[in-house]
């Protein structure tokens, strides 16, 4: 899988709603996981909110959407990330290592309960950033 940049939007609970709204507009396949999908570690009153959610639309766009998750403030205008996702972990590291490099980590670049490796920081400017290295297929 190549690695990809795309936009990804946080909502203060209708990150469903949403993403069924951009699919009406934008056509293609949604996929989506609630924190309640990973059992046990579903936050309370988190169940079916949006962990992550992803449109593919049939013109090749890529829209991420989740909930905010516990602990953080929905601040409009300032909800949203730069995503930057895929197999190539070398790759992927580089980015996240020059990204990282003068800012602030708020997620570090570890294994997460859904088995990918992820990190979140916001650069030097101020952009936030999300990498996520998945598993090469085989």
């Amino acid at each position: 899988m190549a690695s990809r940049l795309n936009p990804y939007i946080t909502f203060s609970g209708e990150a469903k709603q949403a993403l069924e709204f951009y699919k009406e507009v934008l056509g293609g396949t949604l996929n989506v996981n609630t924190y309640g999908d990973f059992g046990s570690e579903a936050p309370p009153g988190f169940a079916d909110k949006v962990m992550h959610g992803q449109l593919e639309s049939t013109s090749g766009f890529t829209l991420m959407c989740a909930d905010n998750p516990p602990g953080s403030e929905h601040d409009p205008g300032n909800n949203f990330a730069v995503s930057l996702s895929g197999d190539d972990a070398d790759e992927l590291r580089g980015y996240w290592s020059k990204l990282s490099d003068a800012g602030t980590v708020s997620v570090p670049l570890e294994r997460q309960m859904w088995g990918d490796v992820f990190g979140m920081c916001t650069d030097k400017f101020g952009i936030t950033w999300m990498v996520n290295i998945s598993e090469q297929q085989t």
